[in-house]
């Protein structure tokens, strides 16, 4: 991951890590706050002598504050300061809806000021603290349907998060973090092209429908109808076109891999998990994707073969079945602060291999 580019452009914080500068921001909106308390102030002086490079970091925002003054008003102050705090994912009251604007708004105002000494961002600088401030984000287990300005369609899986740019030059949706199926509108039209962007590079629609997922720094692109034209950002040689029928994946410099998909590849829009004898730990982990505890297995059951389809909106439901069905037991961790890990453990009656369970539908 590269340093923000408001660091790494200048002099003065040069080499300073991302998380530092990271770091720093949250400071400023901390120190912001109306009843921003002693023990906060006294917290930044210790965390500012700890390392120089969090002296640098500050000293870039000290080179900026003139810009940020507005942000002192108490009514932005709350809101950058709530920007820090997680939001509830199964919550739409429209207070919450009005909060999550807000934080959108502050964090931007935030990175747009502190940047104004430095480059403007670039189509590909993605940072992990781009996804709090994009246009459309989905919490954990959540999932979200957008209808665009061309009437093409978006759904966003599981803590996803896009940026869309609509106009006359450009169809452009940036996937910052997370799943995206697209169900284009014009595809072959005379409009400017459909892309979906990552940061390892472009997918461009020839035809109506496709899925797009960050995993492992790598994007994933499963082509359900029509094909799409795969660019690597740092290679225009390795550009390919893949057909319908097709799942690849690609990095900044090549495509890799060739596999057959099909629509189940994609129930998730649904709200469904569907698995063919998956082993338990590559299921468990996709299902992990939806849950706000920790899933996991021992390694002695992992090769368990699961078949079905499991509601994601369920994740309770899904892992009791699983334990009903293979044999194993669910062991619970609550730490002090409330979080939870669940991990399935060998039982009395677990099986070497097992062909699963299927929920009704």
């Amino acid at each position: 991951m590269s340093a923000s580019p408001w660091y790494s452009s200048t002099a003065d914080a040069a080499g300073v890590p991302p998380e530092v500068a990271e770091r720093a921001v949250q400071w400023l909106l901390e120190l912001q706050a109306p009843d921003a308390a002693p023990a906060t102030v006294a917290a930044w002086r210790e965390w500012r002598a700890e390392d120089p490079r969090h002296e640098l970091a500050w000293q870039r925002i000290e080179s900026v504050n003139g810009r940020l003054t507005h942000l002192a008003d108490p009514h932005n102050a709350a809101i950058a300061r709530a920007a820090l705090a997680p939001s509830h994912p199964h919550s739409h009251s429209h207070a919450q809806a009005t909060r999550s604007t807000g934080r959108r708004h502050a964090l931007k105002a935030v990175v747009l000021l502190a940047g104004a000494g430095g480059v403007a961002w670039g189509a590909r600088d993605y940072v992990p603290w781009r996804a709090w401030t994009a246009d459309y984000r989905t919490a954990v287990g959540e999932r979200r349907t957008l209808v665009l300005a061309d009437g093409s369609e978006l759904i966003l899986n599981t803590d996803s998060a896009v940026d869309v740019r609509f106009d006359d030059a450009q169809r452009l949706v940036r996937l910052l973090a997370g799943e995206i199926l697209v169900r284009t509108a014009n595809a072959w039209s005379s409009t400017p092209p459909f892309v979906v962007e990552t940061a390892q590079g472009t997918a461009l629609a020839l035809g109506p429908r496709y899925a797009v997922r960050l995993e492992d720094g790598e994007t994933d692109v499963s082509v359900l109808t029509g094909a799409v034209r795969i660019q690597p950002a740092r290679s225009a040689a390795r550009a390919r076109v893949v057909s319908a029928g097709h799942r690849v994946r690609y990095s900044a410099s090549a495509v890799m891999g060739d596999v057959p998909v099909d629509d189940t590849a994609v129930a998730w829009s649904d709200g469904y998990i569907v698995a063919r004898s998956m082993r338990l730990a590559d299921f468990i982990g996709e299902l992990a994707r939806y849950s706000m505890d920790a899933l996991s297995c021992d390694p002695d059951i992992a090769d368990l073969r699961v078949s079905g389809s499991f509601p994601v909106a369920d994740v309770g439901r899904v892992l009791d079945t699983l334990s009903m069905t293979l044999g194993v037991r669910i062991r619970t961790v609550t730490r002090f602060w409330g979080a939870r890990s669940l991990r399935l453990v060998a039982g009395p009656t677990a099986p070497a291999a097992a062909p699963g369970g299927t929920l009704p539908s």
